[in-house]
């Protein structure tokens, strides 16, 4: 079920990445931005479906995979933080496919980087190994990795000009288009 959920999320993540990449190319900056409305929207809806799902059923989930009493209750006490990460993956998929749609990808790598390695693991670490809070504070500490991805490329993609950007596709594509006339011609030997 979570695989499928997962797959279901990276799916998303690819189309928004590719429909980005589609409207700026197609010189509609108005249409970049309604469209990051319409799957974010769509995505944290989805991820809040998968929420209640999860609240609701938190007490039945681990009995798929095991019926011992320790077992289904660890299920169950962790099942807020499954919840919640569902929310948060949702909508930080849908940024990063917009981020990366816009030819921000070495951007999104960096900040993903301190996101997580540099803030969410050590945090993590902290959490769990010397506050004691266990899986809950590994959790919790990646958590807040992902809550900063999403606050600093939200940062971003709210004070993107997207005229601006449009412009930027538009010069590489002429741009790349040229090269690949000239070396098409030098082939040809033209």
């Amino acid at each position: 079920m979570l695989a499928g959920i997962l797959l279901l999320m990276a799916v998303l993540y690819s189309i928004e990445d590719v429909r980005v990449s589609n409207t700026l190319g197609m010189s509609h900056p108005k249409a970049t931005k309604y469209s990051f409305f319409v799957a974010m929207f769509q995505s944290l809806l989805l991820g809040i479906l998968f929420l209640t799902v999860i609240f609701l059923c938190k007490d039945d989930i681990a009995i798929i995979f095991s019926n011992s009493k320790d077992m289904i209750k660890a299920v169950s006490d962790l099942a807020y933080l499954l919840g919640l990460t569902m929310v948060l993956v949702s909508a930080s998929l849908v940024i990063s496919g917009v981020a990366i749609g816009c030819g921000w990808q070495v951007m999104v790598a960096y900040i993903n980087l301190a996101s997580y390695y540099i803030v969410g693991i050590p945090l993590g670490v902290y959490l769990g190994f010397k506050q004691h809070f266990g899986v809950k504070g590994l959790w919790g500490g990646t958590m807040c990795g992902n809550v900063l991805q999403i606050i600093v490329l939200m940062l971003i993609i709210w004070q993107t000009n997207w005229i601006k950007e449009v412009e930027q596709t538009a010069d590489r594509m002429r741009s790349w288009s040229s090269k690949n006339l000239s070396k098409d011609m030098l082939e040809d030997g033209t």
